[in-house]
């Protein structure tokens, strides 16, 4: 946070976005929490209350059909409301799915925790916001550095998450993680702190009724293309991350090598974003996508040769590290798609995509490995690669094209 802050003071320019990318790094460092909590825990705790060993998953599958059914009305709402007000009430559903958990815990139901991930994913819907709401009041040159400066905050995140569970897992016993679903509905509270200072940049009546229909946006080549490639790096970073965990404890590994396993991955997830922006003004968005996805394979090559702790975490970092590239970059070829007026209905459908594919990852992720094992998660990382690789180099290529 301090390299950024010192950037923003060097620059005369995007004052206000500077500012908003600010408040939103540290907002991102708090509520960040929620999603680190639940993927850290949720197949663990989902394994003890479940009546299946396949459903072990299924309360992460809930966290990201969450997300994706809040993800279109969110949008919709920060339209009409402004930004600030979604974010705010997202702050409450955060804090309500904490103590949800919480409950979930103390009367050992798995249908009540599964409702608990249901509204973390509601509000993880709102926190996914923060990226595009940075760069709302953002030149376009701008654009891709606030993305990542609000991503940064995840580095904050990393930390604050898995030591929340190795701190609070026990405070509560017999009760195991209970203190820990306390502990993150009291981050989602914090968070108010700094999304309450967020300055609005919302369009005028008139501009959002010029805006062009969207299904006409989503036909566009690029915006599919973003789609496809956006998709692909949340939803295979979400079906490695969610296994892990379980996979690390049936193979014999401790939950503290489990959780710091979570804690390196998320790292890698967002400290990269420090200088991503530059990389993606340097190189371009796509080059960043297939340098992304190529990181992405080469996690699933390190899970293959191995079941160490050793094995597990280095590609988790690799995991994160492919992720930030990939996911980032994808973003910003979808802020290249809509004009200020068509923002808030592409960002959505853009997410609902994205969360929906997830879920759907989500789940298959928990009956890949109690049927087929660790590895058939990894090699489903290859085609997937491959195909976006594919596809965002003929975007790149088509470009080149019509410039010639």
């Amino acid at each position: 946070m301090t390299a950024i802050a010192q950037e923003a003071t060097s620059h005369s320019g995007d004052q206000q976005a500077r500012r908003n990318a600010l408040l939103l790094a540290a907002a991102t460092g708090v509520a960040g929490a929620n999603a680190t909590v639940v993927f850290a825990t949720g197949a663990l705790v989902g394994r003890s209350l479940a009546t299946r060993p396949e459903f072990a998953t299924l309360p992460i599958s809930f966290f990201v059909v969450g997300a994706a059914l809040a993800t279109y009305p969110a949008n919709m709402l920060m339209r009409s409301l402004g930004r600030r007000a979604v974010f705010m009430q997202g702050n409450v559903c955060g804090a309500l799915a904490g103590f949800t958990g919480a409950a979930a815990v103390y009367v050992s139901s798995f249908w009540l925790f599964c409702l608990g991930t249901l509204l973390a994913g509601v509000y993880h819907a709102v926190i996914t916001t923060y990226r595009f709401a940075a760069a709302d009041t953002a030149t376009p040159a701008f654009r891709p550095k606030a993305i990542s400066w609000v991503l940064t905050g995840g580095v904050i995140a990393a930390v604050i998450g898995p030591q929340l569970v190795n701190f609070t897992k026990e405070l509560t016993m017999p009760y195991l993680f209970m203190g820990t679903f306390v502990a993150q509905a009291t981050m989602a509270l914090l968070a108010m702190l700094f999304t309450s200072r967020f300055h609005d940049a919302r369009p005028s009546s008139a501009a959002v009724v010029a805006g062009r229909p969207l299904a006409e946006i989503a036909k566009a080549p690029r915006f599919i293309v973003a789609v496809i490639c956006g998709t692909a790096a949340q939803t295979l970073m979400n079906m490695v991350m969610t296994a892990a965990p379980l996979a690390m404890a049936i193979c014999g590994h401790s939950l503290t090598s489990s959780t710091n396993g979570i804690m390196f991955h998320v790292l890698a997830m967002y400290a990269p974003s420090f200088f991503t922006g530059g990389l993606i003004a340097r190189f371009g968005k796509e080059v960043m996508v297939v340098a992304g996805l190529s990181i992405l394979v080469a996690c699933a090559a390190v899970h293959l040769s191995g079941i160490s702790v050793t094995h597990f975490w280095a590609g988790l970092i690799l995991l994160g590290l492919g992720w930030n590239f990939a996911f980032i970059s994808a973003t910003s070829i979808v802020t290249d798609c809509h004009t200020p007026a068509e923002r808030n209905a592409v960002q959505g459908l853009n997410d609902t995509l994205i969360f929906a594919t997830t879920a759907v990852g989500s789940f298959l992720s928990g009956y890949l490995l109690d049927r087929y094992g660790w590895d058939s998660i990894n090699l489903l990382i290859l085609p997937v690669a491959a195909f976006s690789a594919i596809a965002v180099l003929g975007l790149r290529a088509s470009r080149h094209r019509a410039i010639g």
